[in-house]
């Protein structure tokens, strides 16, 4: 590599956003900038993580997690930290790829051998894990128009088709209406909002239980934080690792809020420059504080929707399933605290969810469009075709998964081929993250061995448990 020092070095951006007018996926060098050094610097720039946390701290942690502490109690406390910890490195590790390159996951899932006819085989798989997605946000949207119409029946019956439906109705419309504009600032914004309030939420009703029957102490918690795992619980375990933390679809996702958020166009186009490395390492040392804040709230959101189930439900041998963790435990909280308490717990676990599509509608618009890109359908790099077929696809999902939550409340075919598909997409995910940091990323702007070592331990844990996601799935 030639020392030769490139470009004068770039003021820090006058913003902490891309402005509107300029094309994220287009990174030519027009937008180079200094990245901050300091910690304070850093926090300025922050962003695409809260928009991961919005799409991860869902119905996976709010009744899944909930749930799993109701079987177990509060001894896979310590799981939570640990499955939520190893995955960030995957995370990481894509978004340095998309950084040094200024390409998006889909784009670099299509390198990864072996190939299919002209495609590479993850790229096939991306087209099916359009079910996947469409099934499991068909059931969150679902699931926080229960919790909504909970509180505020349409007509007699709250659980009726009537209330559900009309419930749900209103919710894609504010997706949809929210979304119109297609603009990041806007997704980052109401991300970040929604995420350290329904975060809050989530620490407080904690909280809340010390003034009634179901108070927790620190011996719990202690006794949660030391690694065991009793028999019988395996399967309990394999589940919660699976279930918690950013998924195959997150980490995809992250890719592109990354390069949407400037970090890629700020560092420019490696030029083989001194310059264009230390502005790579100073913008990917921002993302990994960026990834590392996220972890801390979504994690803390998780543990506590887990302590929920293990000092509330688990005591009194109760293991609700699906939308009835919610009823549950809001009408424990409605006899233990009062009337509010219950109130407040179903506002919470709406916007819980609520907000879970919010940043999906963008997140899988973006990667359910670059898919169709790759197939041929439109030129990727046609910033007024990408932007017309993201909002066109941005109206199509949320109705969709309306009118699938609505009328198909438990569609177990399609729910058994959606755990296959994730299982694969996990596997698929690390494999191909691995190959990409190995082949494509500059090594200088690598971290050395030890952060090697962890992007391994973390895609050979993510890549088991899709194994064993695929054999329970058989």
């Amino acid at each position: 590599m030639t020392t030769s020092p490139g470009p004068a070095p770039a003021d820090a951006p006058s913003t902490t956003i891309l402005s509107k007018e300029v094309d994220p996926y287009v990174v030519d060098g027009s937008q180079i900038a200094e990245p901050p050094s300091t910690l304070r610097g850093k926090l300025k720039f922050l962003g695409p993580g809260m928009i991961t946390s919005a799409a991860v701290v869902g119905s996976g942690e709010l009744l899944t997690a909930t749930a799993l502490g109701a079987t177990v109690g509060f001894m896979l406390l310590w799981l939570v930290l640990v499955s939520t910890f190893l995955k960030v490195w995957v995370q990481i590790e894509l978004a340095r790829w998309s950084i040094s390159t200024g390409r998006t996951a889909v784009d670099g899932y299509d390198d990864v051998p072996p190939r299919i006819g002209r495609r590479g085989w993850i790229a096939w798989l991306q087209l099916l894990m359009f079910l996947q997605f469409f099934i499991g946000q068909a059931g969150v949207i679902s699931a926080s128009a229960f919790a909504f119409s909970s509180l505020l029946p349409i007509g007699p019956e709250p659980y009726s088709l009537l209330s559900i439906g009309t419930w749900v109705a209103i919710l894609v419309v504010v997706a949809i209406a929210i979304h119109s504009l297609n603009r990041y600032a806007v997704v980052e914004r109401i991300s970040t909002v929604l995420v350290l309030a329904v975060t809050l939420f989530a620490i407080a009703m904690v909280f809340l239980l010390q003034g009634t029957e179901f108070a927790w102490t620190l011996g719990d918690l202690g006794g949660g934080l030391r690694f065991q795992v009793a028999a019988g619980a395996i399967g309990v375990a394999i589940a919660m690792f699976g279930m918690t933390g950013v998924g195959a679809g997150e980490t995809t996702a992250y890719t592109y809020w990354v390069v949407e958020k400037g970090y890629a166009a700020w560092t420019g186009p490696n030029d083989g420059t001194s310059g264009w490395v230390t502005r790579a390492r100073g913008w990917i040392s921002v993302m990994k504080v960026d990834a590392w804040v996220s972890w801390v709230v979504y994690t803390a959101s998780t543990a506590a929707f887990y302590v929920l189930g293990a000092a509330v439900l688990h005591p009194q041998g109760l293991v609700p399933e699906g939308n009835e963790v919610m009823v549950t435990i809001s009408s424990i909280f409605d006899s233990a605290v009062g009337t509010w308490g219950g109130v407040l717990f179903l506002v919470g676990a709406g916007l819980a969810l609520f907000k879970t599509i919010l940043a999906n509608v963008p997140s899988l618009s973006r990667i359910v469009g670059q898919t169709l890109a790759v197939f041929g359908a439109y030129d990727w790099r046609d910033q007024t075709a990408r932007n017309r077929w993201q909002r066109i696809i941005m109206i199509i999902l949320p109705i969709g998964w309306g009118l699938l939550g609505t009328i198909a409340s438990s569609p177990l075919l399609l729910v058994i081929i959606a755990g296959i598909l994730n299982a694969v997409y996990l596997i698929g995910a690390a494999i191909a993250t691995v190959y990409l940091a190995r082949t494509q990323t500059d090594p200088l702007i690598r971290d050395g061995r030890p952060t090697e070592v962890m992007l391994w331990i973390s895609a050979a844990a993510i890549i088991a448990v899709g194994v064993i996601g695929l054999v329970n799935a058989f």
